[in-house]
């Protein structure tokens, strides 16, 4: 698959689920303490002395609600996504904060202007061998000293759902990878990101794969 039509296919999915998609997710990661922690430990980490007066980018936002949890964690977020009907509804859901359309894979801003990135489960659908360019422009927006937390499914292969519906009752095709932290952590490096701490978890009750958290920084 093209990085063009693979692209294509999230928008598309992502826009024809965007009115009821953040019914079923609810207040995730608020109910999930070990995601919550995660996000609050990001948060710290880009509030430092690097991150002073730089924004964070919520990369693949969707509507809003991370976006918003960063924010009342005291960092200044904004939100990214490549759906413009998702960013519709988190320009609804939460009009004190600032959504943009774009690609996480070619961001229109410049280098080194961010505090923070953050890829909230944003680069399941991105596929291996995109992987590499993806993070290294992730660095290259990252000022020195920023940090970024990537939340993903663990373990290896792809889930190819087909064109059967989601949670939302509306059909989607987008095939979702699994990918070995270790494999995560290599990638970053290679991108100039060095680890910070990882964090795998148990599969809840509505997942079907451990689920990691990666957070690393610009040094």
């Amino acid at each position: 698959m093209t990085a063009s039509s693979y692209l294509s296919s999230v928008r598309a999915s992502y826009d024809a689920v965007a009115a009821d998609y953040a019914r079923p997710l609810g207040a995730e990661p608020a109910g999930r303490p070990l995601d919550r922690a995660m996000l609050a430990a990001f948060a710290e980490c880009v509030r430092g002395e690097a991150g002073v007066g730089r924004a964070v980018a919520d990369l693949g936002c969707g509507p809003g609600r991370v976006t918003a949890q960063l924010a009342r964690l005291g960092v200044r977020a904004f939100g990214i996504d490549l759906s413009p009907a998702m960013v519709a509804v988190a320009r609804r859901s939460h009009p004190g904060l600032r959504f943009e359309v774009g690609s996480m894979a070619s961001l229109d801003m410049a280098d080194g202007v961010l505090g923070g990135v953050l890829a909230w489960y944003s680069t399941v659908h991105t596929p291996p061998s995109e992987l590499p360019p993806l993070f290294g422009e992730f660095a290259r927006v990252l000022a020195p000293g920023g940090h970024v937390l990537i939340a993903f499914e663990a373990g290896d292969g792809m889930i190819r759902p087909g064109t059967g519906s989601g949670a939302t009752g509306h059909p989607v095709d987008l095939d979702v990878y699994r990918t070995p932290p270790g494999r995560v952590a290599e990638l970053l490096a290679a991108a100039g990101l060095a680890e910070v701490a990882r964090l795998l978890r148990a599969p809840d009750a509505h997942e079907h794969s451990p689920q990691a958290f990666l957070l690393a920084r610009k040094p």
